[in-house]
């Protein structure tokens, strides 16, 4: 497989299509060196973006969190996937659109002078998690931990934050884990690496209470599919010793979608009934 840089498409930049080898900055761009970017993840599926204007509507209020206004419209941002999908021949893929600031005036902290730029990239891609839809993801506890909101912008989608999501991934690979599940600042539980996380016992849904990371769109979903199903939701924040009391697991995400958890540390996890409902029935909802 090729690498991200050297395949042949098209990827929308600054209100054009590019040749995909074409799509490029300058070494000096701010981004690149202050992590001054958010981004959006999202699926097509059958030709349409689950949720698309709810991405681009995010990714305009991530930029804000981060002290820059996005050059474009939401409709422009919607009107500009339709062109990628469209020039690379995709219905079922993979959306990448990021923002950040470029190369300009200033190369220090402050970068008021510099243009905000956006391109937006689509690709095909495949489970996040591989086989994990059956047989349930492998996680590792990262050493990492969501920090506070008063350290950083923890509701935006910004670049920056995920850099000890990355160092985790990296060592839950290493452990032979597909990813982590990360406390936060208190030691409550939080997330995975790219994934909000799920719980069940005794027939009721525990999810951790998202005050201080991303209350993701497709988490949000699964607790709308939950509710609809008259089953109780409890977002609240969860002890670490509570892991043990819990029969069933599961990660939402863009990427992720819904996958099954069967373990997670030393603390295992039946791929059960309620889990494999919300999978399945997730799977047909951003098909419908």
């Amino acid at each position: 497989m090729p690498g991200y840089d050297d395949r042949d498409g098209k990827i929308w930049m600054d209100g054009k299509l590019i040749d995909w080898r074409a799509a490029n900055v300058h070494i000096l761009t701010h981004a690149m060196h202050y992590a001054s970017s958010v981004f959006e993840g999202e699926r097509c599926y059958s030709g349409k973006i689950f949720e698309s204007r709810r991405h681009s509507e995010r990714l305009h209020a991530s930029a804000n969190y981060i002290d820059f206004q996005i050059p474009w419209t939401v409709d422009e941002i919607e009107a500009a996937k339709q062109e990628v999908l469209a020039a690379n021949g995709l219905t079922d893929a993979y959306v990448r659109a990021v923002a950040w600031r470029g190369a300009g005036e200033d190369m220090g902290v402050a970068s008021a002078r510099n243009p905000v730029r956006l391109a937006i990239a689509a690709w095909e891609w495949g489970n996040y998690y591989g086989d994990a839809k059956t047989k349930g993801a492998k996680l590792d506890i990262s050493k990492w931990k969501r920090p506070s909101p008063e350290t950083i912008p923890s509701f935006a989608k910004a670049a920056g934050l995920y850099m000890i999501c990355t160092m985790s991934k990296h060592a839950a690979e290493a452990n032979g884990c597909s990813d982590a599940m990360m406390f936060d600042y208190r030691g409550y539980v939080a997330e995975a690496t790219g994934a909000n996380i799920f719980f069940v016992k005794n027939g009721e849904v525990h999810t951790p209470d998202p005050d201080c990371f991303l209350n993701g769109i497709t988490r949000q979903t699964v607790i709308g599919m939950l509710k609809d199903r008259q089953i109780k939701v409890h977002e609240r924040h969860i002890m670490p010793e509570e892991l043990e009391s819990f029969e069933q697991c599961w990660l939402t995400g863009t990427a992720a979608e819904v996958t099954p958890v069967g373990k997670i540390g030393d603390y295992n996890f039946e791929v059960g009934a309620l889990t494999r409902d919300i999978s399945d029935s997730y799977e047909k909802l951003v098909r419908s």
